[in-house]
């Protein structure tokens, strides 16, 4: 795997659409897929929630356990969806019509393009409060005032940079990511030299009671972790070079996604276990406070790296429901409305954290999302989708009843096994198996399982791919 190493040609403008992305635009390598992932995970709500697994009753070695296996899964369903996005060269929300059918695949995509927009407002909100309490070691102090400066210029930097597209996104996490990881490998090494770790101790003693928080804990930051990454995947997929290997797409995406998020959540659960708590500010205060400079850089990298991706991927979205404009005004657009967002949140951090705990409930509807594409994708057209038909009204269905039923079915499915972290979305068979949380299984299998009954007729042994190069770039 290589490097591009004209700066020059990396920062480009982005003009490119949802039209597939021709060979002249596809000079992205695995190793910046790897560093776009990596930037994105390397947050400090990762720590929080792998303290999450101490705070439910495991032991630190439960919890590290559960984390790596649940990332083994998740993230290799994320590396297979980008393998499919460098295949075609078609963003996430595209690919979805050959399931749902162009308009069947509006209601899907403006899911994400809403999500993905409130995130940006969550995502910056989490680290507000955190980045203040650093700000305090170094002697800068403010109330509201400081807030809303720290939070507009995090806006700003977060927006350009998706304003500008892949190509500076990737350019930002290739020279900026390394660095953070020297930082965050620097201040792991003196967190865990401040920390006696308790490896056994766990005050979940009964199996019922480890089983309800393994669940809980794999759906949080372990399965449903990298499955909740999985509608972004081939918007960034899709620039890698074509003669690229499948095997080193995937490697370098799922390894992407699975290096930061187990060491961040290792790291979290490692605190939690010498007594830290889960609150982020005592956690990252109390154990990397000598490094206060160092502690702010990383925090305030952690919500642009990842909202650039929220705020690229929205654009994407409104424009495969059918949104006619350039795609660096929906940005902006979608920049506004996250900034609002913020605002609200800001003056409101009551309504704030209740929103947060609701979008994390929601993200149910991925796992029987991605069941039907992976179906449809793998099974049902066997790897070989027609291009065309994904943008010429002529050749596509408007709408697959099968998918959308699938999709209703898997919903409820996901609901039914949820233990959310709001009322509503605690579903009456998690409650009944002592809180159990296996959604994004039973929301995959009934989707999925649905979908292949449905479209027996369907299934092709052959299709003709039309090539990219074929479809001009939007």
């Amino acid at each position: 795997m290589t490097t591009s190493t004209d700066p020059t040609e990396a920062v480009r403008f982005d003009a490119h659409g949802i039209r597939p992305i021709p060979p002249a635009g596809r000079d992205s390598t695995p190793w910046e897929q790897f560093w776009i992932w990596t930037g994105a995970n390397l947050a400090p709500i990762n720590w929080v929630l792998g303290a999450l697994g101490v705070t439910l009753g495991l032991s630190l070695l439960e919890t590290l356990v559960v984390v790596v296996a649940g990332n083994v899964v998740g993230c290799a369903v994320f590396g297979i969806f980008n393998v499919v996005g460098h295949r075609t060269g078609v963003n996430q929300m595209v690919l979805g019509r050959s399931a749902f059918g162009r308009r069947g695949a509006v209601l899907p995509g403006v899911v994400q393009g809403l999500l993905t927009m409130a995130w940006v407002g969550v995502n910056t909100w989490v680290v507000l409060d955190l980045a203040l309490a650093v700000l305090g070691r170094l002697g800068v102090h403010g109330g509201l005032g400081l807030k809303a400066v720290v939070a507009a210029l995090i806006m700003v930097v977060q927006l350009v940079l998706a304003l500008y597209g892949f190509y500076a996104i990737r350019t930002f996490e290739k020279y900026t990511v390394p660095l953070t990881v020297v930082v965050m490998a620097v201040m792991t090494v003196i967190a865990l030299s401040r920390t006696e770790l308790h490896w056994t101790a766990s005050t979940a003693t009964s199996p019922a009671e480890k089983v309800t928080a393994i669940t809980q804990l794999l759906t949080a930051i372990g399965i449903g972790w990298g499955i909740s990454w999985v509608p972004y995947s081939a918007d960034y997929s899709r620039f890698v070079k074509a003669g690229v290997p499948d095997r080193h797409v995937f490697w370098s995406t799922a390894l992407g996604m699975f290096v930061p998020t187990v060491w961040l959540a290792g790291l979290g659960a490692c605190l939690a276990s010498a007594g830290g708590g889960s609150d982020p500010s005592t956690l990252v205060i109390g154990a990397f406070g000598i490094m206060a400079l160092p502690v702010l850089v990383l925090v305030m990298h952690g919500p642009i790296a990842t909202n650039i991706l929220n705020l690229y991927s929205c654009s994407l979205a409104a424009l495969s429901i059918g949104v006619r404009a350039g795609r660096w005004k929906v940005t902006l657009v979608a920049g506004v409305i996250a900034s609002v967002v913020l605002a609200v949140f800001v003056q409101a951090d009551n309504f704030a954290h209740a929103f947060d705990q609701w979008m994390v409930s929601i993200l149910v509807w991925i796992s029987p999302w991605a069941g039907v594409v992976l179906v449809d994708y793998f099974i049902v057209h066997r790897g070989r989708i027609d291009l065309t038909s994904l943008y010429d009204e002529a050749r596509g269905r408007a709408v697959n009843a099968p998918a959308l039923v699938s999709l209703g079915a898997g919903l409820v499915a996901a609901w039914a096994w949820q233990y959310g972290l709001v009322p509503a979305m605690q579903g009456p068979l998690a409650k009944a198996l002592n809180n159990t949380d296996f959604s994004w299984l039973s929301g995959a299998v009934v989707a999925g399982g649905l979908y292949c009954a449905l479209s027996r007729a369907r299934i092709v042994a052959r299709e003709t791919v039309v090539p990219a190069t074929s479809l001009e770039p939007q």
